[in-house]
């Protein structure tokens, strides 16, 4: 099949007075700085003979000087159809949806920019747009664009994944042992097999959960004799299973969420970063030092644990690491209870709205495991929620579509726009260690 058609290109600018200094030197495209603040345009190419479901790699180059900041000056877009020249307006019944294009830097001053794209029904036309912008000083050189055809890539198949917690107040007595618990969580996972999901998740700390005694004394190893059941029920049905437990490790001991893997052996551990207040923080657990992403057939797998939800940069971070689930095992989230002393009292209200602003602010999709099963629930990127357990039920199941193809109001993609949209630079007390946030000013 034929590559589409180079037609044109031509600069771009919304106002003649914002417009960059452009100039066209055979192959070569420059757009540099006009002096003001309010400079942005640069060029943009349109491609004809384009048929509808075909799949297209379009790649721009530009090499840059005296930029400050690359990632906030250089931008490159696609849009489905033909944009005018001296507009940035996206008009919906002219552009059938639009993509950024995907930078990466592949020399000191160089980056490439590229995206993998599909045309929907009914268009025959893509504009490429480079962009320089917010910049009084610097310049870039673009290089010719390609558009070629290529292979469709592979859909990711959809997920379904089970949370498994019992019903509320099902569990009689108290435990003293972590075989009790084996014994409690064990049947109540085969039963979920028998709806054949690829993923089960269990609440924070299921070996251990409602036994007394220090952590210290309670830790056990993975992987150990306590975790081989759930290693040989993700071996015999061929699925990835998330395991809470109180985890020695040598001297020191962590409060871990274990991926067992459908071989049944231990692709990857979470130990939790931000420990509870009030008695897990000086209980002799050590915190974990990072967000590990999990890699797997299944998809991109990233965890927070309970008290981790309520500091954002958690799932900040596994948003960061390019996951599509964040697991959260939990007993409870303290903005979601009371908020004056006495015995906590469950706010659904605001459990849901924490768990579905995690899901869209990281566009991952929240596997929320609670303890005491009332909020356990599963909640796609963006913000449905999938799966609900008021309590009554010993496992919820959820089929996650990956390949969702969530797009804003006028066309764009709604994970592009999230991550794209952000500007680094200006996030430098996100990480200072003398921040306070609002203690800084306040008395106490």
């Amino acid at each position: 099949m034929a590559d589409p058609k180079l037609e044109r290109i031509e600069p771009w600018t919304p106002h003649p007075s914002a417009s960059p200094l452009t100039e066209r030197d055979g192959r070569t495209f420059a757009a540099a700085a006009n002096g003001t603040r309010t400079c942005v345009g640069g060029w943009q190419a349109l491609f004809s003979g384009i048929e509808p479901g075909e799949t297209l790699r379009a790649t721009w180059i530009v090499d840059y000087r005296n930029l400050q900041h690359p990632r906030d000056t250089l931008r490159c877009k696609s849009y489905w159809g033909e944009m005018p020249p001296d507009d940035a307006t996206v008009r919906t019944n002219e552009i059938k949806g639009w993509d950024y294009l995907l930078p990466e830097h592949v020399g000191t001053r160089t980056i490439r920019f590229s995206r993998t794209l599909t045309a929907p029904e009914g268009v025959s036309r893509l504009t490429l747009r480079c962009t320089f912008r917010w910049a009084t000083a610097g310049e870039s050189e673009w290089h010719l664009p390609e558009l070629k055809v290529v292979e469709a890539p592979e859909i990711p198949a959809a997920v379904r994944v089970a949370v498994v917690t019992g019903k509320a107040g099902s569990r009689k007595g108290p435990f003293t042992s972590v075989a009790e618990n084996v014994d409690y969580y064990l049947p109540l996972c085969e039963a979920a097999c028998d709806s054949g999901p690829d993923m089960i998740v269990l609440p924070e700390i299921a070996l251990q959960w409602g036994i007394s005694g220090s952590p210290i004394d309670l830790a056990v190893a993975l992987p150990g004799p306590e975790t081989e059941p759930f290693a040989d029920l993700a071996r015999r049905h061929g699925l990835y299973l998330l395991l809470g437990l109180i985890e020695r490790d040598g001297d020191a001991v962590h409060n871990t969420a274990a991926l067992i893997g459908p071989n049944g052996a231990v692709d990857g551990r979470y130990r939790k970063v931000h420990l509870a207040v009030g008695g897990e923080s000086e209980s002799g657990i050590l915190p974990g030092d990072g967000f590990p992403m999990f890699d797997t057939v299944i998809g991109r797998i990233g965890c927070n644990i309970c008290m981790d939800s309520s500091a954002a940069e958690s799932s900040r971070m596994v948003g960061l690491s390019g996951a599509d689930f964040l697991l959260l095992p939990i007993m409870g989230d303290h903005r979601a209870s009371r908020w004056s002393p006495g015995s906590p009292i469950f706010s659904e209200d605001r459990w849901k709205a924490i768990m579905r602003t995690r899901a869209m602010d990281n566009q991952v999709c929240m596997v929320v495991a609670r303890n005491t099963t009332h909020g356990s629930c599963v909640i796609d990127r963006k913000g449905e929620i999938l799966a609900w357990n008021e309590g009554d039920r010993d496992h919820i199941l959820a089929t996650v579509d990956l390949a969702d193809g969530y797009r804003i109001w006028n066309g764009g993609c709604f994970r592009e726009v999230n991550w794209l949209q952000r500007r680094p630079h200006l996030y430098e007390a996100y990480s200072d260690e003398s921040n306070r946030g609002s203690l800084t000013a306040a008395v106490y």
